[in-house]
């Protein structure tokens, strides 16, 4: 697990977001980075780079057992292939469970597969969102996401367990 140290202002209501981010890809999460802080969004980043230490750390288990390195997140975001246990079966996980079933769940992801998408809907994913190719299409992307989950959205209060 990593924490991300850049914080990451768009919010002016004072919440202390949090956003899990389980993705394998340095590239990726590094791209993502950066089109965060170009939107001026202020969070704690983390980040699982497979989806058993995304389980561990949302269950809290092993070295993930601190609520103060792993708060729950105010959000998830979760790419489809990775390593071991796939994004497919994090989201089917978390949504199977009762402590975790009402965190928002977003995929995000290269596949365009229609199988994919269908998947992640019947496990419950709250969003599949297309990895788009160029900066300026992930700025634009992330801007819009910033947007709707964070000053449209009413998220669910953090379960404290």
């Amino acid at each position: 697990m990593e924490r991300s140290l850049a914080q990451l202002s768009l919010n002016t209501d004072h919440h202390n977001y949090v956003i899990l981010v389980v993705e394998d890809s340095d590239e990726d999460f590094t791209a993502l980075t950066r089109a965060l802080r170009d939107a001026s969004f202020v969070c704690s980043l983390y980040r699982a780079c497979n989806g058993d230490d995304a389980l561990d750390y949302l269950h809290r288990q092993g070295e993930y057992a601190n609520p103060t390195i792993s708060p729950r997140p105010s959000l998830v975001l979760v790419d489809l292939n990775l390593p071991g246990t796939d994004g497919r079966e994090v989201i089917e996980k978390i949504k199977q469970d009762r402590l975790l079933k009402s965190l928002p769940v977003i995929a995000l992801t290269t596949s365009s597969s229609p199988k994919d998408i269908e998947a992640c809907y019947q496990y419950g994913v709250n969003c599949y969102m297309l990895k788009p190719i160029g900066v300026e299409a992930l700025r634009k992307t992330i801007r819009n996401f910033l947007d709707y989950w964070f000053n449209t959205v009413v998220l669910p209060n953090s379960i404290q367990q």
